[in-house]
């Protein structure tokens, strides 16, 4: 209770979230951690294990839909468990709800994809951790006005999410020009994982060996060893950051 009241008095109010999960072993990571701490309720849609998306984000605060192999291209005959269309609808409906809106990396591409514009390849395939750089646009973003002007995130693609009229290229890295999109307020595109965490890097490292091997020597790929060394809890608090702002902006 005593926190409950801390938090209202920060301005962060309890939200109903729902997280658009696409395989296995891409976890939310410090997404979820946030999820607790702050006493959010949170329920998933395991796309991998053929569950159902909501109907509509009617009961829905704040939509995040994470990462995955898929592309927005992706047809179901090459992925059963993925519905790229349905998706695409469902972040529709929460953009005309003025719901709150994030999209991870796949999300990030379908979240472009939603406001009619088109996923693109990245020109490079960026695995590890590299910073991002802000760019001036960010320094009029009622969030990333305050983040500093480059810090590192963690990286797992090879696309990167299209930009419509309208919308704001807040960070850049030297592998990819668009890593954080502000589509509009409450509405959020990172190509980048702030929600990396030690435990979410094994999963991905553990899957993706064969990938790993073949994109060895790539100017910003890094091995398992290194992405295992790295440090990911200064990204986390950023994320947290992020998205404690991000919650006040709900009119919830």
């Amino acid at each position: 209770m005593v926190y409950d009241l801390f938090l209202t008095a920060k301005g962060i109010f309890p939200m109903n979230i729902h997280i658009v999960m696409h395989e296995s072993f891409e976890s939310p990571g410090a997404i979820a951690q946030w999820v607790v701490q702050r006493g959010h309720s949170v329920h998933y849609t395991n796309c991998y294990a053929h569950e159902a998306l909501p109907k509509d984000t009617s009961q829905i605060d704040f939509l995040i839909v994470m990462g995955g192999p898929q592309s927005p291209s992706t047809t179901l005959t090459e992925c059963p468990y993925f519905n790229a269309n349905a998706e695409i609808a469902l972040i529709q409906d929460a953009i005309a709800r003025k719901k709150l809106v994030l999209g991870v990396c796949l999300g990030a591409q379908l979240l472009g994809e939603a406001y009619g514009a088109r996923c693109e390849h990245s020109p490079h395939k960026e695995i590890g951790v590299f910073p991002i750089t802000l760019t001036a646009q960010a320094k009029t973003d009622p969030i990333f006005s305050t983040f500093p002007h480059s810090f590192d995130v963690g990286h797992w693609h090879g696309d990167m999410p299209g930009v419509p009229v309208g919308a704001k290229i807040l960070a850049t890295s030297a592998g990819c020009p668009r890593q954080i999109i502000a589509y509009e307020p409450g509405v959020y595109g990172f190509q980048c994982h702030m929600e990396f965490t030690h435990d979410a890097i094994e999963q991905m490292v553990v899957h993706s060996q064969q990938e790993l091997a073949e994109l060895a020597g790539r100017p910003y790929v890094q091995d398992a060893a290194t992405l295992r060394a790295q440090q990911y809890d200064s990204m986390n608090q950023l994320l947290f950051q992020f998205l404690d702002a991000l919650v006040k902006q709900s009119p919830v």
